[in-house]
């Protein structure tokens, strides 16, 4: 069956109406010859037909019939009676059909626009899928630097702990040396006491001396490295600077980086607890040794950021604060204040540090 719905690139074209038909030309009868046989008859003309000019005066007689016209066969017959009828009703078909085709029109003009709202219906959805995919490549590389953040810090505790094996090694090395000078002094005892034995006392110092020349150099060794040690230590602290915290009191040696945080542990004038806050769902706080944080917002192209510090039951809002600005707030159990220092802002996420006094006492005590 044929579609009645044009095509995209066909255009509609109005239906037109069918043309009324010339009725066909009535044919002679059948049998029917011109002239037709025995013309003219016997009897004509009858015999009272006048013979002077045409029409004679009173002619036709009184009660004579006309004769019946020829038929002329150029002139197109009558309709019939029942026309009329079929005309109404095949204009009503016309109509119908004008009607449906119309019918048929909007419909294709109501597809078209589905199809578009559809088209654009699926452009979003296709430009919502790759701002879905943008953010999570974001997420991943902010995940991806926070790990080499954490990395450079197990390396930097590494090397610390380093440090402290150096220091083991002296110490050790040190009680070798001093347990050897023992063992010389007791050697040289048995000498003065055993003189038959001289020889192999003395081929035993002298071995005993080769490995306290070694002992010895390695100790040397480890004083060196110890001392490059300290004199970085040293310098890095030199390089530290104090800052005014936002409760107006002049704050302690501020750390920028991980090296500098190591720094401030080996001085032990206070306890840091490492920070990496990051902004979860319905604002769940994390806590972090005695408070509790909260992180609202971030900026990283500003390097500023936005919490809620949750201590001794208080909520303390501290808003477009700054990266390396020592954010202080009191507790109730120390006189002195607590400092957070945020070192790096990154979408959804913060890292730095918070410092804790080691004295814990109470304000209340410390005025009786």
């Amino acid at each position: 069956m044929q579609s009645l719905l044009p095509k995209d690139d066909e255009p509609i074209r109005p239906i037109q109406p069918p043309q009324p038909q010339q009725p066909p030309q009535a044919a002679p009868p059948q049998g029917y010859a011109y002239p037709p046989q025995n013309y003219p008859p016997p009897n004509y003309p009858p015999p009272n037909y006048p013979t002077g000019g045409f029409p004679a005066q009173g002619y036709p007689p009184q009660g004579y019939a006309p004769q019946p016209q020829p038929v002329s066969y150029s002139q197109p017959l009558p309709p019939p009676a029942g026309s009329d009828l079929k005309v109404w009703i095949l204009m009503g078909a016309v109509v119908a059909l004008i009607a449906a085709s119309g019918y048929l029109f909007y419909q294709v003009s109501e597809i078209r626009a589905q199809v578009t709202e559809a088209k654009e219906s699926l452009s979003a959805e296709i430009e919502k899928i790759h701002e879905t995919s943008s953010v999570t490549l974001q997420t991943s590389r902010g995940k991806f630097e926070a790990m080499q953040k954490e990395l450079a810090a197990a390396r930097a505790h590494a090397a610390a702990l380093s440090g402290e094996a150096k220091k083991d090694a002296e110490k050790h090395a040190d009680e070798i040396e001093a347990k050897l000078s023992r063992v010389q002094a007791e050697q040289g005892r048995k000498i003065g006491e055993v003189t038959s034995e001289v020889s192999d006392v003395k081929n035993v110092a002298a071995a005993t001396s080769t490995k306290v020349g070694e002992v010895t150099n390695e100790v040397g060794s480890l004083k060196t490295d110890t001392a490059s040690n300290k004199s970085a230590i040293e310098k890095t602290i030199a390089d530290l600077k104090s800052a005014r915290g936002d409760l107006g009191v002049q704050s302690g040696l501020i750390a920028t980086n991980s090296k500098e945080l190591t720094a401030l542990r080996q001085l032990g004038e206070r306890n840091y607890i490492d920070i990496k806050l990051a902004k979860v769902k319905k604002n769940t706080p994390q806590k972090f040794g005695d408070v509790q944080l909260v992180l609202e917002a971030t900026e990283p192209k500003k390097n500023t950021f936005s919490l809620v510090i949750i201590a001794d039951d208080k909520r303390v809002e501290k808003k477009n604060r700054t990266v390396n600005e020592p954010i202080q707030f009191l507790l109730s159990k120390s006189v002195l204040p607590y400092e957070l220092v945020i070192n790096d802002v990154k979408k959804d996420l913060i890292m730095g540090y918070l410092s804790v006094p080691k004295v814990q006492q109470t304000r209340g005590a410390s005025s009786n």
